[in-house]
């Protein structure tokens, strides 16, 4: 018994560490922007534009193979999600124009979107006897912690380690390599079934559900524009606006933002739904606009506070987001509905930072990023709005069976 307990807790923090390694690498790039434009002379949209190419990545990996897993296993998709990672960090050690910034996030996209849905199963399934309950839990604090770690260690790397724009490729390549060789240990989960066809996933919500999807989708869009932002964006108003210069400073604004969000979620009891999920809209809101008085201010501890909060809310309303939705739709349809959902939070990441980039262009970054903020707090808040007026007026759609009031 004892050696089999031991197997199953490797291979559960080998996965978990695969997935923390690969959401690592999706960010490592954000305190680099700054330095790159420096070297290479691109314009802010064109920051924005290598930024959101992350995001059409992510978009095409879940739209293609979301599902391929349930099918042909999930080492397969996950070794090649590994192997996507390290090339990703491979071509970023060659980058000398933008083209190749380009492919180097696109190719981080891709990765972060085959493990998303594939680690995060493995993850449950792996998972050994007394993690059970809380391996839905550890599988989010290893994609969002993930996510804000690599900005923050990236930030050390280029403000205090040599080759600023090299060192941390080489760790994560290197990193991921080890993952590689672990993860053929790994026991397999699902039984493949090669006779099956590969297809695209679908994307429908149900007509029971979709008056909470489009609420849900609103606040989730505004949280992940901010999102973007921090993530894209953070580095020029820690640097422009702000005033300091330092690069791990710059790269620490994310992790505040995903930390929270990450904690937030791992913390979160399951029920009241629906009350987390108006919580979380008004967190958000509240914390967005916090950020938009520290662009105005020039404030790094009001923004750093607004990074938390709008985080907390921004974790609050995703995961309550999601269960809200999928507690109104059969089982049989949560996949194609989980897509759809990330579909809205994925354009949310990269279309929005992208009209930021252009309008600090035209405008300048504190005016771009104080109504950049103002729009995403109006929706979350009218998200709120709706979901209220839900509430008073009642279950009439059919969802009296899923009252988490």
């Amino acid at each position: 018994m004892a050696p089999r307990t031991m197997r199953s807790r490797g291979a559960f923090l080998t996965l978990l560490g695969a997935f923390a390694c690969v959401m690592l690498g999706a960010t490592l790039p954000t305190p680099m922007y700054p330095l790159w434009q420096q070297e290479l002379g691109f314009s802010p949209v064109v920051q924005t534009v290598i930024f959101a190419s992350y995001a059409v990545g992510v978009l095409a990996a879940l739209l293609l193979c979301g599902g391929w897993s349930d099918i042909r296993g999930r080492r397969p998709l996950l070794l090649a999600g590994l192997l996507f990672s390290m090339v990703s960090s491979l071509v970023f050690l060659a980058a000398g124009q933008v083209w190749i910034l380009l492919v180097g996030r696109l190719l981080s996209g891709v990765s972060a979107g085959v493990f998303a849905g594939t680690a995060t199963a493995a993850v449950i399934e792996s998972a050994p006897e007394p993690w059970r309950g809380r391996a839905s839990n550890a599988a989010t604090a290893a994609n969002i912690g993930g996510l804000g770690l690599g900005s923050a260690v990236a930030g050390l790397f280029v403000q205090y380690l040599p080759a600023p724009l090299k060192l941390s490729f080489v760790v994560h390549a290197a990193a991921t390599c080890v993952l590689v060789v672990l993860l053929k240990f790994v026991p397999e989960t699902v039984e493949s079934d090669p006779g099956t066809r590969l297809r695209p996933r679908k994307i429908k919500v149900p007509e029971a559900a979709r008056s909470m999807f489009v609420s849900a989708a609103t606040v989730g869009f505004a949280g992940f524009a901010v999102t973007g932002l921090f993530t894209a964006v953070s580095p020029r108003i820690v640097s422009e606006i702000v005033g300091d210069p330092n690069h791990a400073l710059a790269g620490a604004m994310p992790l505040l933002l995903l930390g929270a969000s990450a904690l937030t979620q791992v913390l979160l009891p399951p029920a009241r739904t629906r009350l987390f999920l108006l919580a979380g809209c008004l967190l958000l809101a509240a914390g967005i606009l916090l950020v938009a008085l520290s662009v105005q201010l020039a404030s790094l501890p009001l923004l750093a506070a607004g990074a938390v909060i709008a985080g907390c809310g921004q974790g609050m309303s995703f995961a309550k987001g999601l269960a809200a939705v999928n507690d109104l739709v059969d089982s049989a349809d949560r996949a194609a509905v989980s897509s759809a959902y990330f579909l809205v939070l994925y354009v949310a990441i990269s279309l929005p930072v992208v009209g930021l980039g252009a309008a600090s262009q035209a405008w300048g970054l504190r005016p771009a990023g104080i109504w950049f903020c103002v729009a995403a707090a109006v929706l979350a808040v009218a998200a709120w709005g709706t979901l209220a007026w839900r509430r008073r007026r009642g279950d009439r759609a059919g969802e009296e069976r899923v009252r988490q009031f």
